[in-house]
């Protein structure tokens, strides 16, 4: 007999009823994206499958998690990734300070039986949670998106910790045992590929490598974020930036500056491309000074020649 479907599964199932659903909720949202993205989202919500994202930098894999918050009305709770990170720092952490005025409280007043005292200090009142504990706890509107942002700046011993926790979604404090999920978290992982995530890892998610958008949906993407530019500017905007990555740069930029460009250039009032306007605001789409340097003096003017002359007139 087939499995009976839990409140959270015909609540997403209502949600997300197709992937065209999926495609016109992030609309709403004001995130453009294609169907295989859309169909593996889909896929992830209706089987309830952590969710791994893999791209550069600034193509929308964040902001995927943030839409998808806002679509179904569930809390996002982020866990940002860095070097060093660790179980303790993602779970959990007992607030000392509140500890110790209890324990010169309990001495000053003579009520300090250690015993009872130990108890009463390691409870809920002291704990500090932490995004893998908050995402482990009832929500209301239903289980929350976790979103485990840029894995790959971590270091293995934490992968290998989540491993567990989103095999079983649960989490173990020793002072107060195992909290496991009621209804476990919609989990989105994203990785910028600075290293390789282990295998074992990604083999308990599906898999999606976010890529940069062609010409039409970078398009669509400006027009939903900028819709104040125009379609002349956002079209010497994408095909500007969309030709920036096809040269040797340290850091190529993503959709995210894209959007920025077009609006810092929406700001200063811009109406067309021009090599002096491009000098002027390299720093809202390139990072790295090499990278700017690369742009100055007539090479801004070359790129942007052969940018008008790929779009035609009528750009």
């Amino acid at each position: 007999m087939p499995e009976r479907q839990t409140t959270e599964e015909v609540g997403l199932t209502k949600a997300f009823g197709s992937i065209d659903d999926v495609q016109a909720l992030l609309a709403a949202q004001d995130y453009v994206c294609g169907r295989p993205l859309a169909t593996v989202v889909f896929l992830a919500l209706t089987l309830g499958r952590p969710l791994f994202l893999e791209g550069e930098a600034g193509v929308g894999k964040t902001e995927i998690a943030k839409a998808l918050s806002a679509a179904l009305g569930r809390r996002l709770i982020r866990l940002q990734c860095y070097e060093g990170l660790d179980a303790a720092s993602a779970v959990y952490e007992w607030n000392f300070a509140e500890q110790m005025i209890a324990i010169r409280t309990a001495e000053a007043t003579g009520g300090a039986d250690r015993t009872a005292l130990k108890t009463e200090l390691f409870t809920d009142e002291y704990l500090i949670e932490r995004p893998l504990l908050q995402a482990m706890r009832p929500q209301p509107g239903g289980a929350p998106i976790l979103l485990i942002d840029e894995l790959d700046r971590t270091d293995e011993p934490f992968e290998a910790f989540l491993l567990e926790a989103l095999s079983d979604f649960q989490v173990t404090i020793p002072e107060l045992g195992t909290i496991k999920a009621p209804e476990p978290p919609i989990v989105i992982l994203t990785s910028n590929r600075t290293r390789e995530v282990h295998d074992a890892l990604k083999r308990r998610c599906l898999y999606h490598w976010v890529d940069y958008p062609a010409f039409d949906r970078e398009i669509e993407i400006l027009h939903a974020r900028a819709p104040e530019a125009s379609e002349q500017l956002s079209r010497e905007v994408v095909a500007f930036v969309q030709r920036l990555r096809t040269e040797d740069l340290f850091k190529k930029p993503g959709v995210a500056e894209t959007i920025d460009w077009a609006k810092c250039l929406l700001a200063l009032d811009v109406i067309n491309l021009s090599p002096e306007v491009i000098a002027d605001t390299l720093g809202a789409i390139l990072k790295y000074q090499d990278d700017i340097q690369k742009l100055q003096g007539s090479e801004a003017k070359r790129i942007l020649d052969e940018v008008r002359t790929s779009l035609g007139p009528a750009g």
